[in-house]
């Protein structure tokens, strides 16, 4: 396989510098700070905190102000371009938050208010407004949350999945961010002064970036994407490892997989937030990768931290910086600190720049570091080794309303359904006590799973990276928190319940538990939030014996699943929980195979042909399957069931069909528990009669697999099949 590359086409951006390339580059050249005091919301204390604050928005709430901040960048990208995207991956924190912050204090019932508060409608919103029908993924790894949606679009690329792909990140202020930033100490009321000796921290910002990017070589690139490296602190839920071991290994394998060695790199877009342990941490990983580092600065001076778009953000600016020689200096920056040993550039300087490394770095220890170079100014990267179609699973967990694995399958054996919320301690009772103490639903549920599928799987060596689905994240820590800054008016926000209410959270919270310092990966795609994680693992996993976890998971909560999620009636039977998988690309001893052949848009022309064509095609696709597993969300049922019946016509499937929300419940990553059941299925040798109307349908004995569909507004097909 030759390697491709990948040209940046088109970007776009909207930043506190100003909107378009022009404008930054202008503002980046007059080196001032674009940092001032919060006016976008009112406050009910003390004077406000300085922020980087966009300019010239329109107001929300329809849509809300992120989704209109990354329509401002998308316009941009797409401008030259008359194709739509294959693919759109975008990376963000805070989705329709703001608008849902004001709904809560004024007590909104209404669920339809509340529709573009969930992280997938955003990329979902851009996937519209650019015609793209193809893959829309969410990707939430906290502020590096741009930087990891870009390097999964480099690996979507390379691999022949798509030919265009839009890809960044994108966040808007909102008080869960101003007020939870400031209840941590980290935010410097003079600004923020990176690498300065008297910083005291950052500036919480806003913004959008994304890139269009392209295996055909446009006529006019402006710059390759060369190269991306991801890894995890796996040491604390929001502090950087003092040695700053994840952001050297990001590093590292970001000039690995660019095929450069640090000599190569004419300037370092530092991650460089302004708090003083950050930056430490990454001045030691840059000092151990870079004998004699290049020029360096990072821009959080002008712009503050845009949160999951600041990745973006700076992938743009490093594009510019190639496309230009021009390199942004390290505005607020007055006087050096001996402890880090580096000296950022001073003054914006002009020389000419081939290669930049551009950091980003976020709770939980997620790092993402990208290499963007002149086009075609260096060899392209070597051909990766080819991996192995589909995944191997050896061991997987479940928990339901029914408690954990076994005893959710067996209820399901007897025909009953497992819906409902598991008792707390229940949920927790294979986690040592410490481990769990001052955490809530959603982390505990995650090293639940995480750890009774790594020992179900009988592997030795810990995996070495998490991938995990959620629809909603942490619900019950996003709501505490919000809901004690209202009571206090806004005196006493909890800085535990803020770390907590990431989504990237729980899986950061299994790295740490289980010590996985390669790629930590959430996604959030609602319905499909599972199978997201699935293709993310499919996309970076590779050949060989190293392992990964793959999760699903997401909490029920009185007050806010029913006014978010649209398949949950008010006051009905709230039910929660998820699946978790440990993988490899290695069969020998897997309990199963798994593979993910298509995820797109159901509005697409033709989708279920499409489907049916990637399942091998009616004429000997149909005879791959035993059973099928369909599911429909209950705010769908009717269009979901349509298309069921579509598929089967069409397929000329006749295979006993299990509508699984009818037995988990409805919650996001039911599709995770339905994955779990495929799995015991077939390694039992049979699925049992009550579920299927009948007699026990025998498995063992044909090579026939498992069909688990997702249907509603994407179409999404998971195959299990035995080794």
């Amino acid at each position: 396989m030759i390697s491709k590359r990948v040209y940046i086409a088109g970007a776009g951006i909207i930043s506190p510098l100003g909107k378009g390339l022009a404008a930054t580059e202008e503002a980046l050249r007059r080196n001032r700070s674009s940092i001032r005091p919060l006016d976008l919301f009112p406050l009910l204390q003390g004077e406000p905190l300085p922020v980087g604050q966009v300019d010239g928005m329109e107001a929300p709430p329809s849509p809300p102000r992120t989704h209109l901040l990354a329509h401002a960048a998308a316009l941009q990208a797409m401008a030259e371009c008359e194709q739509p995207p294959d693919a759109v991956i975008i990376g963000t924190t805070t989705g329709g938050i703001l608008t849902t912050e004001q709904l809560l204090r004024d007590s909104a019932d209404n669920k339809e208010l509340y529709r573009y508060h969930g992280l997938n409608s955003v990329t979902e919103y851009i996937a519209r407004e650019t015609g793209c029908r193809g893959t829309a993924l969410t990707v939430s790894t906290a502020c590096s949350s741009g930087a990891v949606a870009i390097a999964l679009a480099l690996e979507m690329l390379r691999q022949g999945k798509a030919k265009r792909v839009l890809a960044g990140g994108v966040d808007s202020l909102c008080r869960l961010t101003y007020f939870g930033f400031h209840s941590l100490q980290l935010v410097d009321r003079k600004g923020c002064r990176p690498l300065d000796a008297d910083r005291q921290g950052m500036a919480v910002a806003e913004g959008a970036a994304l890139l269009l990017l392209t295996t055909e070589k446009p006529d006019k690139p402006l710059a390759e994407l060369l190269g991306a490296g991801l890894s995890c602190d796996a040491y604390h839920p929001a502090a950087p490892h003092p040695e700053g071991r994840g952001a050297f290994l990001a590093m590292q394998a970001a000039l690995a997989d660019a095929g450069l060695v640090p000599a190569d790199i004419d300037y370092i877009n530092l991650h460089g937030t302004g708090t003083p342990e950050n930056d430490l941490a990454e001045s030691k990983a840059v000092t151990a990768l870079f004998t004699a580092p290049p020029m360096l600065s990072s821009i959080k001076g002008a712009t503050g931290h845009s949160l999951a778009a600041s990745g973006a953000i700076e992938a743009v600016v490093s594009a510019i910086a190639v496309a230009k020689n021009f390199l942004p200096a390290n505005t607020g920056w007055i006087k050096a600190d001996p402890a880090l040993g580096l000296t950022p550039l001073t003054q914006p300087a002009t020389q000419r720049t081939n290669a930049v490394l551009s950091n980003s770095f976020g709770f939980g220890g997620n790092n993402g570091c990208l290499v963007i170079t002149k086009p075609e100014n260096f060899s392209s990267p070597p051909a990766p080794a080819p991996v192995s179609t589909g995944l191997a699973i050896h061991g997987c967990s479940c928990l339901t309303g029914a408690g954990n694995t076994a005893a959710t399958l067996a209820l399901l054996a007897q025909g009953v359904p497992v819906a409902g919320k598991a008792d707390l301690g229940g949920i927790s009772e294979n986690l040592p006590p410490h481990l769990v103490r001052r955490l809530k639903r959603l982390p505990r549920m995650t090293l639940s799973l995480a750890l009774a599928a790594h020992q179900d799987s009988a592997l030795e060596g810990k995996p070495s990276s998490v991938y995990m689905g959620t629809g909603w994240g942490a619900l019950s820590e996003t709501y505490d928190f919000l809901s004690r800054l209202t009571d206090s008016r806004e005196q006493f926000p909890s800085p535990t319940d803020f770390v907590g209410s990431v989504h990237n959270g729980p899986a950061g919270q299994a790295a740490i538990m289980l010590g996985a310092s390669r790629a930590n990966i959430t996604t959030s795609g609602g319905d499909y939030s599972f199978e997201q994680a699935l293709l993310a693992a499919d996309l970076l996993m590779p050949e060989g014996d190293e392992s990964c976890l793959v999760l699903g998971v997401d909490e029920g909560h009185q007050v806010l699943s029913p006014l978010l999620d649209s398949s949950i009636a008010s006051g009905s039977f709230l039910a929660d929980g998820g699946g978790a998988f440990c993988l490899s690309r290695k069969r020998e001893g897997a309990q199963c195979l798994a593979r993910l052949p298509f995820y797109q848009s159901s509005a697409t022309e033709g989708c279920i042909n499409s489907l049916i064509d990637a399942l091998g095609g009616a004429r000997t696709g149909k005879d791959k399957y035993a059973l099928l597993l369909a599911g429909i969300p209950a705010a769908v049922k009717e269009e979901g069931e349509r298309q069921l019946a579509r598929f089967m016509e069409q397929f000329g499937l006749r295979v006993p069909v299990i509508r699984y929300r009818e037995f988990t419940g409805e919650f996001a990553s039911a599709s995770a528990v339905a994955a779990v059941m495929a799995v015991s299925f077939l390694a039992s040798g049979e699925a049992p009669g009550p579920l299927v109307t009948g007699e026990a349908l025998a498995l063992a004995n044909n090579k026939k697999g498992v069909l688990v569909l997702g249907l509603g507004r994407y179409l999404s097909a998971m195959e299990f099949f035995r080794p």
